[in-house]
């Protein structure tokens, strides 16, 4: 193994589009809100959420994924708690 080799073992890299499997709690913060709900934002990934009780943009929730397309990059989840409040 080379020097470089050791200096980078280990080392990953983020996606700009993680994905999620039905059934995985996440927490994240509520960035858009339109006629149909609000969204999750998590890197280019987006979840849709619909309208919950006490969720407001920039609120910080526990969500359940329910569904998750990868070549869409996009799902839907239910709101587990609301960690923190919105502006």
């Amino acid at each position: 193994m080379s020097r470089l080799e050791k200096l980078l073992a280990g080392w990953t890299f983020r996606t700009a589009t993680p994905s999620f499997e039905a059934g995985e709690v996440i927490t994240a913060y509520v960035t858009h809100r339109d006629a149909d709900g609000f969204s999750v934002r998590v890197g280019d990934s987006v979840i849709r959420i619909g309208d919950a009780d006490g969720v407001a943009v920039e609120a910080k929730v526990r969500l359940k994924v329910t569904s998750f397309d990868e070549a869409t990059n996009e799902g839907t989840g239910d709101v587990v708690e609301v960690l923190e409040t919105g502006v």
